[in-house]
């Protein structure tokens, strides 16, 4: 999602989806996320996770995390010298009261339409703090 919005603002980034633990690697999104992503006009089909690595610590400049559990988990597998590149997706979203994004794994289909609302106005509150610093 964050992609697809930041390229609707020619902004090139390269990103990549990883878990911090090893459930679902190498899967497809859940079906149920495909859909509402679809209704917003995002194909995520064609993604896969991967499980986070040190390594990624080094190749990317952000490494986002929907919710404190994950954000602990990448603190412990992450040196040190990279832990400014942590940040919680939320704490980009402008409105929103919440600090995490929920599970909707869970929930009904409409668990899925709130996810993408708070990932949405996330990506847009990253996509301002990136242009900034460029």
């Amino acid at each position: 999602v964050f992609k697809a919005k930041a390229q609707a603002e020619g902004l090139e980034v390269h990103t990549d989806s990883a878990g911090t633990s090893s459930w679902h690697i190498g899967e497809e999104p859940d079906p149920r996320a495909q859909e509402a992503t679809l209704r917003r006009g995002i194909d995520i089909s064609d993604q896969r996770g991967h499980q986070m690595t040190r390594e990624d610590f080094a190749a990317f400049d952000y490494i986002i995390a929907m919710d404190t559990s994950n954000l602990a988990k990448l603190r412990a597998l992450g040196a040190n010298d990279h832990h400014h590149k942590l940040h919680m997706m939320l704490s980009f979203a402008d409105g929103i009261d919440e600090t995490e994004i929920p599970d909707p794994y869970y929930g009904g289909p409409d668990g899925f339409e709130d996810v993408l609302d708070m990932i949405e106005a996330a990506s847009a509150g990253l996509i301002a703090h990136i242009q900034a610093k460029s």
